[in-house]
């Protein structure tokens, strides 16, 4: 007995996912935008996506991400990004690769 698969049937299927792979990144970015707490807009004006690295670059990015929490100094972070901006960023990311490679 043997068993014959038509690689021509699967291409397709692999080129497609390839595509939206290769837009997972500005996907994730745009989560991670949103999430991103506005005061000033500095935060956001100065978060910028290189390839596939989402970079937070102020000086304050590291207490915004951490979301909201208490320190000895009282309160830091931020009440429009309670936890964050990166655990909801990779939470997203997990759901739409399942997504993705359900064929959604």
């Amino acid at each position: 007995m043997s068993v014959t698969l038509k690689v021509d049937l699967i291409t397709p299927s692999i080129k497609k996912i390839q595509r939206k792979l290769k837009n997972l990144p500005k996907e994730a970015f745009n989560v991670f935008s949103d999430q991103t707490p506005v005061r000033t807009g500095n935060a956001k004006n100065k978060t910028r996506l290189r390839g596939d690295t989402i970079e937070a670059d102020y000086n304050y990015a590291k207490v915004l991400d951490k979301g909201r929490h208490m320190t000895n100094r009282g309160m830091r972070g931020s009440n429009q990004a309670p936890r964050g901006m990166t655990k909801p960023t990779q939470e997203f990311i997990k759901r739409r690769l399942k997504d993705i490679l359900a064929g959604k």
